[in-house]
């Protein structure tokens, strides 16, 4: 007796171990789980934060030495190892970032003088000199590189792409007044001004022969309508043959033609003066700084008149904004003011990057390096190069959340785009269209898969024989162990073809199939008693099988008929002219189906669970109590089901908000914002896939991809926490049942 006790003893003191190790181990991994939630969390963070950084500014090199002359153009070369600064007097200094100070004079005929001077594109690195003989000198800031003890040192120079011989701009040898010039490889095109204030058009049109020695052609244009008034001009490389003139407080949009010039438009901001105006990076738009600290951006766009100019954004700082200079490749430009401060922006993304004061008077001249990581300022008094930390401008939550207006279009949209083959282009990171893909996909999905699932799910808990029911359930639970991969292959290549050329076919499906198993539940109802309890009939729902298949073929067999009857014989064209909707082969339609297949077991799995597991007891009592069967579904059973029946629903959804493989391969991944189910779209998760192996590691890009992803995560977690909670309300409220 003794030894039965201590054994029940030992027994108990074992089963006490085993459950505290359980519990531990239970608690232990559920704590593992949420560590790694919020590892993935604070990761994602890690790398999105960066992106809404202001930028900053560090000083880098110091030099007092300046010649005599204003400064009428600074740049850092590409290496980045020096800047320069071009006088009006034709002296170009040169700054070496380890503190040498070089000067070299501009090449001219001993009997002339500068008279005109212009600068060109900040990539380019070239200034245009007119001389008092009518004669023009290019000059090209560069450098050679030399190599010294294994690195390489890039030693400033200054070429003259036009050769040494200079051309004859002015043919009675007058001086030029003001100029402006675009230069291409084999084209040399130059706006300038006589002595006798009269304006001209000159290109030159380079060819080389087979001895490899270049001629050039020349082309001249009197612009008679041109104001003598102009005080500052450019030309616009991106446009044909369009000229920008300042003239008193009024920008001037020229048209170049075979007469002359003519005015297009007129850019006026009110009464403000307009102290400065530039060409952001693409040449397309158009600064202008004025006195009131206002500077408006301006581009083409297609109105109500046709393509004109147009007031895009402002951007109003507090003291006059006096001195604009703008990056080569990107849309940030930084503007001086009266109290010696740069302002750094970007005009897309609405951001102001930086205010930093540099000195208590307005300074002189300023460029940015091609990189955009650099900057040279001239002070008046001496010349300063910088370190700039600008990495992600283009990234607000203006661009990301809000209707942007990008160059080109006819107004402000969402949009993503993030890579082109011009180097004028301006990624587009819009989140919208990714986030309305994102819900259209799972919609379209939810909308197909939760009939066929909930209602499956309730015949084959509380309708289905049992041998039927261990045949069904396992079945459909097996298909959610197939492959995404396989069903968006499916759907992409064999699918989408047929919804496309049997369209009559599939709509008529989506009507006959219901109705058909209406029919049969109906007909099988006004059976006779004894028929419908034969125990061969057991396996009446299979019965249906065969049927569905029949009307599934009859349905594919009218479909070229209804198509020729209905749709004049061409159903996506019919779709497309007559009734004005716009159809692409991989669609929502395609989607909805495929990804519906896909999310049908999760939803059908939990939900026949949770039907199933009503206490019999209910039921039974239910039905003793006189009530029909379709009555004890509806009042208790699917009440007491609820909570369950609502977590399969969440679960389908989120399945759907997640799932990658099938969005991708069949939808066409288009970022578009469309509820045409006949159009497809582009979700967070297909975005990532595609386009994170392409992106550049800590770019923009890259780093909007995470965004993307923390997104799709929040959504995600938030929208499954409020489902629990809904669900737990549910449970508590029909728990004492």
């Amino acid at each position: 007796m003794g030894i039965e006790v201590e054994d029940k003893l030992q027994s108990s003191r074992r089963r006490v171990l085993i459950n505290k190790l359980a519990h531990g181990a239970i608690v232990s991994s559920g704590s593992l789980v949420l560590v790694t939630l919020l590892l993935i969390l604070c990761y994602l963070l890690y790398v999105v934060t960066p992106i809404f950084a202001s930028a900053s500014i560090s000083s880098s090199v110091k030099n007092s030495t300046l010649s005599p002359g204003s400064s009428i153009q600074m740049g850092i070369d590409e290496s980045g190892q020096f800047g320069y600064r071009v006088t009006d007097q034709g002296v170009v200094e040169f700054y070496g970032v380890n503190g040498d100070h070089q000067t070299r004079t501009v090449t001219i005929p001993a009997n002339a003088t500068i008279t005109a001077t212009t600068s060109g594109n900040e990539h380019q690195h070239v200034t245009l000199f007119g001389l008092s003989n009518g004669q023009l000198q290019l000059v090209h800031m560069g450098g050679k590189v030399e190599y010294q003890q294994g690195r390489s040192i890039r030693t400033p120079l200054l070429t003259y792409p036009l050769g040494d011989t200079l051309m004859q701009l002015d043919r009675n040898g007058e001086a030029i007044t003001q100029l402006t010039f675009e230069l291409s490889e084999h084209q040399l095109t130059v706006v300038w001004r006589d002595n006798k204030s009269q304006w001209h058009r000159t290109q030159f049109t380079g060819s080389t022969d087979l001895a490899g020695a270049k001629t050039w052609q020349r082309e001249d244009l009197v612009l008679k309508q041109l104001p003598d008034e102009v005080s500052q001009l450019m030309m616009l490389p991106s446009q044909q043959n369009q000229l920008v003139a300042l003239v008193d407080n009024r920008v001037g949009i020229w048209q170049v033609n075979a007469d002359g010039v003519e005015l297009r438009q007129s850019l006026q901001h009110g009464d403000a003066q307009i102290n400065d105006m530039a060409l952001l990076a693409g040449e397309s738009s158009i600064l202008l700084a004025m006195e009131s600290g206002l500077v408006s951006q301006w581009f083409e766009a297609r109105g109500v008149d046709g393509r004109q100019f147009m007031q895009v954004r402002d951007f109003q700082l507090p003291q006059p904004a006096r001195l604009l200079a703008t990056e080569a490749f990107r849309k940030s430009f930084a503007v001086v003011d009266d109290s010696g401060a740069i302002t750094l922006l970007y005009s897309t993304s609405e951001r102001q990057l930086l205010h930093h004061q540099f000195s208590d008077q307005p300074l002189s001249a300023l460029a940015f390096s091609l990189a955009g990581d650099g900057l040279i300022v001239d002070k008046g008094n001496r010349v300063e190069m910088m370190e700039v930390d600008n990495q992600h401008p283009e990234i607000s939550i203006t661009s990301l959340w809000q209707q942007v207006w990008y160059e080109g279009y006819a107004e402000p949209e969402y949009v993503w785009q993030s890579t082109s083959g011009s180097e004028a282009y301006e990624a587009k990171f819009s989140l919208v269209p990714l986030v309305f893909g994102t819900i259209k996909a799972a919609l379209f999905a939810v909308a197909f898969a939760l009939p066929l699932a909930i209602c499956g799910a309730i015949y084959t808990a509380f309708f289905m024989s049992g041998r039927v029911r261990t045949m069904v359930k396992p079945t459909i639970e097996l298909m959610e162990a197939l492959p995404t991969v396989i069903l968006g292959f499916l759907a992409g290549l064999w699918l989408a073809p047929i919804v496309e050329d049997n369209l009559p076919a599939v709509l008529l499906l989506a009507v006959m199939l219901p109705l058909t198993t209406l029919l049969m539940a109906w007909g099988w109802r006004h059976l006779p008693e004894g028929v419908r309890h034969n125990s061969l009939l057991q396996y009446r729902e299979l019965m249906l099988i065969p049927v569905l298949l029949f009307v599934g073929w009859c349905c594919f067999a009218l479909s070229p008929w209804l198509e020729l009857w209905l749709m004049d014989g061409d159903g996506r064209t019919y779709v497309t002219n007559v009734l004005g909707i716009d159809y692409n082969q991989r669609n929502a339609l395609v989607v909805g189906i495929a990804m519906g297949f896909a999310v049908v077991p999760t939803i059908f799995s939990i939900a026949e669970d949770a039907i199933f597991s009503v206490p019999r007891h209910l039921v039974n009592g239910s039905l003793a109590l006189g009530a029909t069967q379709w009555q004890t579904l509806t009042r208790v059973v699917l009440v007491i089901a609820s909570p369950g029946i609502f977590s399969a629903m969440m679960m389908g959804f989120g399945r759907a908000v997640g799932e990658t493989m099938i969005v991708l391969m069949a939808t066409g991944n288009t970022a578009i914002m469309k509820l045409n189910i006949f159009e497809g779209m582009r979700s967070l998760a297909a975005n990532i896939a595609v386009e994170i192996p392409e992106a550049a590691v800590g770019s923009s890009h890259y780093r909007v991809l995470f965004l993307t992803a923390l997104v799709l995560f929040l959504f995600t977690f938030l929208f499954n926490t409020l489902a629990e909670l809904i669900r737990q309300r549910l449970r508590r409220k029909y728990s004492t049942l």
